[in-house]
């Protein structure tokens, strides 16, 4: 299982998700919900519990990262993120082929996901620094293949923030997954690999730059 981790930048702390991010979350949860419309969001506190309950399970089976995005210039939680559908490529094979093998401490390939942010949050750059941080974590400590992102193809808003990271276009996936909407949706992919990291690390960090210079003038 990977080690537990805080990530700090200059607008944002990601921090392991506990139990005590409960209220803070349902509190950001139950903010404007409008732009939810193609996310899942837990509403209330009987769901925001089981949010949480469900993350630390998969996280204690090695499968996920999960962490409470906490907005620095307002000291609250604002939201959540993870890396998750994490696999392992170290040792022999699995057999039968689509086993879950050997689980370990790092993992070869994740996809950054289940990402969502209060309204007063949203348009700010946490979601931006955040994505940076989880992107280097991946890269840089677990030395990953490939950072998979996707979202339900009709959420324009959640395409555009990916394709801006410089994410690479794999194609739509369709009749995918149940939508937030209760339809059945079809799934843009995107992906990251371990070659073009240091390319998409070079585009985000100017972007980054201004959001930084106003923390510093505030």
């Amino acid at each position: 299982m990977p080690a537990l981790v805080t990530l700090s930048g200059r607008l944002v702390r990601l921090e392991p998700l506990s139990h005590a991010a409960i209220d803070d979350l349902v509190a950001a949860a139950s903010e404007d919900r409008s732009t939810y419309a193609f996310t899942r969001v837990p509403n209330g506190r009987d769901e925001m519990v089981s949010y949480v309950e469900a993350a630390l399970a998969e996280q204690a089976e090695g499968r996920t990262l999960p962490f409470a995005i906490r907005w620095l210039a307002t000291d609250r939680l604002v939201g959540a993120t993870r890396l998750m559908h994490l696999e392992y490529w170290q040792g022999p094979l699995p057999w039968p082929p689509g086993s879950l093998g050997v689980v370990g401490e790092i993992p070869s390939v994740a996809d950054i996901g289940y990402t969502w942010l209060g309204a007063s949050a949203q348009g700010t750059g946490v979601n931006r620094e955040s994505k940076y941080l989880l992107l280097s974590h991946a890269f840089d400590t677990w030395n990953v293949h490939r950072i998979t992102l996707k979202a339900d193809v009709r959420n324009v808003r959640s395409r555009a923030a990916i394709e801006a990271l410089g994410a690479h276009f794999d194609g739509v996936r369709r009749a995918e997954s149940r939508g937030a909407d209760d339809t059945v949706r079809d799934t843009a992919f995107y992906s990251i690999l371990h070659s073009e990291w240091p390319a998409v690390r070079e585009r985000l960090l100017p972007r980054l730059a201004p959001l930084e210079a106003a923390v510093e003038a505030a």
